[in-house]
């Protein structure tokens, strides 16, 4: 599955323009939660309609992803667009928004502990291949401290910055 953003833009925008005036069938799923005061509603429209256009022969369905939430009496309403190989046979519109949350949540913990624990988007490293190992080098540190089960990523980054053996326990000895 592919989340389509700015990176595709020819198709990001052939495939929002698709939904806004859909041709042939569509498969929809819902699902409403509630998390103590926040409300939520998400729901996928798939179709299987755009693969002549997008000449992808991988290509299995093309979807749109709305979620809508109430929190502290305010609006939350964000729409996205994906891609998958899975054809409509494979998988059920239902079933792609369980993995949507799947993806996006092991996405999100990732990337939220990355922009925020690291403060990633303020790195100064800029110039050649040095970007890609700064942010393989965060990857692995994040990696390894999962792998030993780490509730707190960053109070385990405090612990590892005050105890320098701790950190060289991290990459030295498998977890237990």
């Amino acid at each position: 599955m592919f989340r389509l953003k700015g990176n595709q833009p020819t198709l990001h925008a052939g495939v929002k323009l698709f939904f806004s005036e859909p041709v042939g069938p569509l498969a929809r799923a819902r699902q409403r939660s509630q998390h103590g005061d926040r409300q939520e509603r998400r729901e996928v429209v798939v179709s299987s309609e755009l693969n002549e256009w997008a000449q992808w022969p991988a290509l299995g369905q093309v979807g749109q992803f709305r979620y809508r939430a109430r929190r502290q009496g305010k609006l939350v309403d964000e729409t996205s667009y994906f891609i998958t190989s899975l054809r409509a046979e494979q998988a059920s519109a239902r079933e792609l928004l369980g993995l949507l949350r799947g993806h996006w949540g092991i996405e999100n913990r990732v990337h939220w502990v990355r922009d925020v624990t690291f403060d990633e988007d303020r790195c100064q490293v800029r110039k050649g291949s040095a970007p890609q190992v700064m942010a393989a080098l965060r990857n692995t540190v994040i990696g390894l401290l999962r792998l030993r089960q780490e509730p707190n990523i960053a109070a385990a980054l405090r612990n590892c910055a005050w105890h320098a053996e701790r950190a060289i326990d991290l990459v030295t000895r498998p977890p237990t």
